[in-house]
């Protein structure tokens, strides 16, 4: 088993300068280290967590008819259901696998303004309307709710990785602040039949944006996180906490300082099949998407040059995104 190391957020938020700087130290040494760690002291409300988790569940457990009224529109567009069996994330590595054993449900930022930003060329999809199920009343309002802890949560984070990159603690404000960040639940339903050689409920992939904030439940077939001795091992995250992990934007930003490191969602074994449905949340946080991600000043020098060119985060994520999706949401 892995416990992943934790960090006290409250410390750095409401602490003394010797905490903050000591916060900030163990974050960097986690994030060189093996790019997961779990977050307490984070302030976001039990009740929160939870409605929107039990509304999720009650989405997935509906009839297939309502999810499909909600089906994500296109390849491209982050929004809306994905059906089972539609996506296979080894695909983003390189690796072809048959499908992830998983529905998903997504979100982004909602958007009030008609300023030019929101709908210029490189806005692509990002800004996309969500879908909202019609026949569950208070699914939108757990989910905003939720978003809006995730969002504030997030900034948080980013001030805390600014710190530990020595760096201004309003660093990346300026690349944060019209986010096109994702709010995803990835169900994963009973296994009733066997999966096919190499079919896991999510493959082996890394995270594309800055961090993934992760709410997991502790179901059996879980997430499970590639070692330095390059064997996959459990997740274990104190109860009450977030599992965070580090993404490819991140090591990008980095120049490999800190790593997106490979992970993957397993099977649930034989004799646990049934009883052994799942339900995660995941906070996949992206930066504008005009944001230019190139390696940090601090993070190069003569001796270890940029591997990295820049690109902007929308194209990335687009890039990304797609290349998971196995064909456009019809029949579910």
């Amino acid at each position: 088993m892995t416990v992943v190391p934790t960090i006290d957020l409250d410390r750095f938020v409401h602490g003394g300068g010797a905490d903050r700087k000591a916060v900030a130290a163990e974050t960097d040494r986690i994030c060189r280290d093996t790019g997961f760690l779990c977050i307490l002291g984070h302030g976001v409300p039990d009740e929160v967590t939870q409605a929107v988790y039990d509304i999720s569940k009650q989405f997935f457990r509906g009839p297939l008819e309502s999810k499909i009224k909600v089906a994500q529109p296109q390849p491209d567009v982050i929004r809306g259901y994905i059906g089972f069996g539609k996506a296979a994330l080894g695909v983003t590595t390189g690796e072809e696998t048959p499908p992830d054993l998983k529905e998903s449900f997504s979100i982004g930022p909602e958007v009030a303004s008609d300023a030019p930003y929101y709908s210029a060329p490189g806005s692509r999809s990002h800004f996309a309307p969500n879908l909202w199920p019609q026949d569950i009343p208070e699914f939108k309002r757990a989910w905003q709710a939720y978003w809006t802890a995730m969002t504030d949560l997030s900034q948080t984070m980013m001030r805390l990785f600014a710190h530990a990159l020595d760096l201004d603690e309003h660093h990346f404000s300026h690349v944060i602040d019209r986010q096109i960040s994702i709010l995803g639940a990835m169900y994963y339903p009973e296994q009733s039949e066997p999966p096919q050689p190499g079919q896991l409920r999510a493959g082996a992939h890394t995270d594309f944006g800055t961090m993934t904030i992760l709410k997991p439940d502790n179901a059996p077939g879980g997430l499970q996180v590639l070692t330095k001795d390059g064997e996959f091992a459990p997740v274990i995250a104190p109860t009450g906490s977030f599992v965070l992990n580090i993404g490819d934007m991140m090591a990008r930003w980095t120049n490999d300082r800190w790593v997106s490191t490979l992970h993957r969602v397993v099977n649930p074994p034989l004799d646990a099949k049934m009883g052994s449905e799942r339900l995660s949340l995941g906070f996949f946080h992206q930066p504008n998407y005009d944001a230019v991600v190139e390696c940090l000043p601090g993070c190069r020098s003569a001796k270890q040059p940029a591997k990295y060119p820049p690109v902007t985060a929308g194209e990335h994520l687009h890039t990304q995104f797609s290349a998971q999706v196995r064909q456009p949401e019809g029949a579910a």
